[in-house]
């Protein structure tokens, strides 16, 4: 179940959008538009998550995925990145669209805790990012080099996308991307229905900045290159 993401305030990443229906499109069009699942750049998902497999956990405590799920999820880390395994539930937050508005998603909210460079909230229909869980005893993730414009790899199937920290959630739940995040992954991207129950692997780099936020080219080019060097133990 999606709750509401919380906002805070601060910095922001444009993906090319995908083709989308008149701005009178039915709810329905949200659940039939899909595309192709893709990855980018050459890292293997399974080298990725092999890299994961073992888990230090960094969090105080554990996350749920859903409301009335228990909390199960740790947040792990190495020396570069922080990652947790968990759902992933469909943030349409931010600038509306034809996609993501208060018609498609009864639990929309036109804002995101990070901007993009010219002030405007984030697109979810148009950037992939995801959602970080607002600071708690349980886990700060300023704390652990995790901000808003942080680069994160999110591994679905054999899908790699890469995408930035964009929003901010509830404090006990894990689990959450963009539209465009979901879409690109091959996940349904419906804020209604889509998402998906589990196998989404959220990796985020540390003390790393995507500039401008909405420059997606410039996050998959560090992505790419942070992955390599993931992969191979750094």
């Amino acid at each position: 179940m999606r709750v509401r993401s919380l906002t805070l305030a601060a910095a922001g990443l444009a993906l090319l959008a995908p083709t989308l229906p008149p701005a009178d499109a039915p709810r329905e069009a949200v659940a039939r538009q899909r595309v192709a699942p893709r990855g980018e750049g050459s890292v293997r998902a399974a080298d990725l998550l092999a890299r994961v497999r073992d888990c230090a956990q960094v969090s105080d405590g554990r996350y749920r995925t859903d409301e009335d799920a228990p909390a199960t999820v740790p947040v792990c880390g190495t020396d570069t990145a922080v990652h947790w395994t968990a759902d992933m539930d469909i943030d349409c937050d931010g600038r509306p669209g034809p996609y993501c508005n208060d018609g498609t998603d009864g639990l929309f909210y036109a804002s995101t805790a990070f901007t993009q460079s010219d002030g405007r909230y984030l697109s979810a229909e148009e950037l992939p990012y995801i959602v970080v869980p607002s600071a708690s005893p349980v886990w700060d993730h300023r704390a652990h080099g995790v901000h808003g414009g942080s680069l994160a790899a999110v591994v679905y199937g054999d899908r790699v996308q890469y995408a930035v920290v964009g929003d901010t959630g509830p404090a006990d739940i894990i689990g959450e991307a963009s539209y465009a995040t979901a879409q690109a992954l091959g996940i349904s991207p419906d804020p209604h229905s889509g998402g998906t129950p589990s196998g989404v692997t959220y990796i985020v780099f540390k003390d790393t900045e995507v500039k401008p936020i909405e420059d997606h080219a410039a996050a998959v080019a560090a992505g790419e290159r942070l992955a390599r060097l993931f992969v191979q133990g750094g």
